[in-house]
């Protein structure tokens, strides 16, 4: 990456589909959570009510992890605006890989989103009647 020049313009098109993609896990997070409240008056085994508890817990987390994550993309987003400012078009080496460390953050919150909603599909058609 030492003579790649990397535009502000390409970083900006991937924080839009990162802010599109968490839009969409906000709203899979708002049916979830209705899914639980639909369940939880029909059930009064302590077994399944811990279940769901648990899931409501992880999708509460989850949501922070969103808020975390669509911050640091508003952070980002406003750095780069202030380098537009200033008439610079490319990023420094540092800003760089924060944006490529975010890439690995997002990787890794999807997989631990998608293995959460396998839980919850599994749960549901356990206990889901």
């Amino acid at each position: 990456m030492e003579n790649t020049l990397i535009y502000d313009s390409d970083l900006h098109f991937e924080h839009k589909q990162w802010e599109g993609e968490l839009d969409f896990w906000k709203d899979e997070l708002k049916t979830f959570k209705n899914r639980l409240s639909e369940l939880i008056g029909k059930y009064e085994d302590q077994k399944v009510l811990a279940k769901l508890e648990h899931f409501q817990n992880e999708f509460i987390l989850h949501g922070s992890v969103i808020e975390e994550l669509e911050e640091t993309i508003e952070e980002h987003e406003s750095n780069m605006a202030e380098h537009s400012k200033v008439g610079e078009e490319a990023l420094d080496v540092s800003l760089v890989e924060r944006h490529l460390e975010f890439r690995q953050k997002m990787e890794t919150q999807r997989q631990i989103y998608a293995d959460l909603k396998k839980q919850f599909y599994q749960f549901l058609t356990e206990y889901w009647t």
